[in-house]
Formats: C-alpha cells, sequence, structure tokens
C-alpha cells in the first residue's frame, strides 16, 4: 500500500514514513493476533473440559477476548493507512499541479519580459 519513493514528493515523505510504520505495525499486530489464536487453541484442546473452569476459564475467555481487540486494532490501522495512503496520493498531485502552475507562470512572466 505505501508509495515508492520515486512517485512521492519531498513534502510527502514524512507521510510515507507514517504509512510504512503504520503497515508493519499493523503486520506485528495482526501476527500477534494469529499468534495468541494458535495458543489460545492449543490450551483449550490440551486442557480436559474440567480443568477449563474457575481461573484457567477466565484467563482462556480473556484470550478470546483480547484476540478479538487485537484483529480490531489492526483492521482499524487498515482503515488509517488507507486515508494516509489516499492522502499521499492528493498531495503528490497538488504539488505536481502546484509546480504546473509555477512553470506556466514564470513562463507567462518570462514572455512578458520580453
Amino acid at each position: 500500500m505505501s508509495q515508492s519513493s520515486s512517485s512521492t514528493t519531498p513534502a510527502a515523505a514524512p507521510l510515507v514514513r507514517a504509512l510504512d510504520q503504520n503497515e508493519a505495525v499493523k503486520d506485528t499486530v495482526e501476527q500477534s493476533a494469529n499468534e495468541l489464536l494458535v495458543i489460545n487453541a492449543v490450551l483449550k484442546q490440551e486442557l480436559p473440559k474440567e480443568m477449563q473452569a474457575g481461573e484457567v476459564a477466565q484467563a482462556l475467555r480473556k484470550t478470546d477476548e483480547l484476540e478479538t481487540r487485537i484483529h480490531e486494532s489492526a483492521e482499524d490501522l487498515a482503515q488509517v493507512n488507507q486515508v494516509l495512503a489516499q492522502e499521499i496520493d492528493e498531495r503528490a498531485d497538488l504539488e505536481r499541479e502546484l509546480a504546473r502552475t509555477k512553470a506556466a507562470l514564470a513562463q507567462a512572466k518570462s514572455e512578458t519580459a520580453d
């Protein structure tokens, strides 16, 4: 999702870095959620039902809740990354348009000076 450095303008570079960092965080969060899912599944499978009571059952429920929150956070980060990518594209478009306008203005000034 991140922009290539050749297509971004210097003013957009901080946004590109932020997007890259967010992508890395999102990947880490997703990986953590998946690892938690595996750990929780193994615990539930390995522990007999009669041992899945009291504090153990509560811990298993909490890991389920945590897994859900982590997945939701990864989804939130993905949405933020999408907005950042759109902002980068818009900023790059505006900066290219500004450069074209400046060039046209400079050309017009030089033509009127002659």
